[in-house]
């Protein structure tokens, strides 16, 4: 058998020369482009092609040796044998179809005519975006999902089961009460725009293929800001580092004046720079209005200190004085709010992150604030 079939192939390779190969999108089982995780399947076992046993009976071999037991038995039948899925893939994918060999986020490329999965590189950052839009109308909401219409929904019918969000109905239905015609509210983000090409990632798939702590860090994050999905750096460096008091001022309430020190820690706190990229503090933190006697307002005092420190720290790492913030002693600006009004711009090859945290309490509470630099 072994001598026919190595006859038989010589015949059939010379046969099958001028055969165009497959399109690696037509068997792929997900889109070029996407994302997979190790043990996930990506090939279409249904779309792979089938070719006339006479121009490849070596494919005999190949089901046998994948324990391929029923195209073995279907090719001698038909005369038709299915490609070996070791002939139409280049790496990180098992003779069976999935995904191996890597950790972290693959994306699933194609190589030549074959199909491929990349490993990730060191650092895979994607920006949060809007997904899921509720837009006000005069009878309710229509529901808009990257822009196309789903579905309206009537005022009197707005629920949790009706708009589909991690808000409550009560919230829903106060955003409506206070919003006018035409105005919109996110309902959920995906993951898009990604620093190696990689396609955007629907909400419904960032939990399995990136993990909690991608979707806790999405939460605490504006729309818009860059979100650091996989980090597989060896390095850790301080490239920048500033210190501040948080002083007594008899004219303000100094116990709030601490409070939003420590605010602005927690706002700040962990937030991830990707290399040429911008990013805000977190919107999931509120300040205290602190009376000022000469504004006659309520800004929130008490920023500035630890603004100070963050200050320091990201412009000795070599980034920009952050918009929003002034370059005196007064850190912050009057109108910026202290985390969501403040931009640190990364103009360095290598992410940031800031770690910022106090010693003490009290007026003369310290704070320190380190920007860390990942390398491979």
């Amino acid at each position: 058998m072994i001598i026919l079939v190595v006859g038989l192939g010589t015949l059939g390779s010379s046969l099958a020369t001028n055969i165009p190969a497959q399109n690696p999108a037509d068997f792929s089982a997900v889109n070029i482009g996407d994302t997979v995780v190790s043990g996930q399947n990506v090939i279409n076992s249904n779309k792979v092609r089938k070719v006339p046993l006479l121009y490849h009976p070596e494919y005999l071999v190949e089901d046998l040796k994948n324990q391929e037991y029923g195209d073995f038995y279907t090719a001698l039948t038909t005369g038709s044998v299915e490609t070996p899925i070791t002939k139409i893939t280049a790496g990180n994918i098992s003779n069976t179809g999935y995904a191996k060999g890597f950790n972290g986020p693959g994306m699933v490329t194609v190589n030549g005519s074959k199909l491929v999965v990349n490993p990730p590189g060191t650092f895979v950052w994607g920006y949060k975006t809007p997904y899921t839009v509720a837009i006000k109308t005069a009878n309710g909401l229509d529901i808009k999902v990257q822009n196309k219409t789903v579905k309206s929904v009537a005022a009197s019918d707005i629920s949790n089961s009706t708009v589909a969000t991690n808000m409550t109905t009560k919230d829903i239905k106060s955003w409506f009460n206070s919003s006018d015609v035409g105005d919109n509210l996110t309902l959920d983000y995906s993951l898009s725009k990604f620093n190696d090409g990689r396609n955007s990632v629907p909400p419904s798939e960032i939990l399995s293929l990136f993990g909690n702590n991608t979707t806790k860090y999405m939460s605490e994050y504006p729309s818009g800001n860059p979100v650091m999905v996989y980090n597989s750096a060896t390095n850790q460096t301080v490239v920048g580092s500033g210190n501040s008091v948080l002083g007594y001022y008899a004219e303000y309430d100094n116990s709030l004046r601490e409070v939003n020190a420590r605010v602005f820690v927690q706002g700040w706190n962990n937030t991830i720079i990707p290399p040429h990229s911008s990013s805000t503090g977190k919107q999931d933190v509120s300040f205290q209005g602190v009376y000022d006697p000469e504004l006659h307002s309520y800004p929130s005092h008490g920023a500035c200190p630890p603004g100070r420190a963050l200050r320091s720290a990201v412009m000795a790492a070599g980034c920009p004085l952050p918009s929003g913030m002034d370059s005196g002693f007064y850190s912050v600006s009057v109108d910026a709010a202290p985390t969501t009004g403040i931009t640190v711009s990364n103009p360095n090859d290598y992410p940031i992150k800031i770690v910022i945290w106090t010693v003490g309490s009290g007026t003369g509470m310290q704070t320190f604030a380190q920007a860390i630099q990942y390398s491979p």
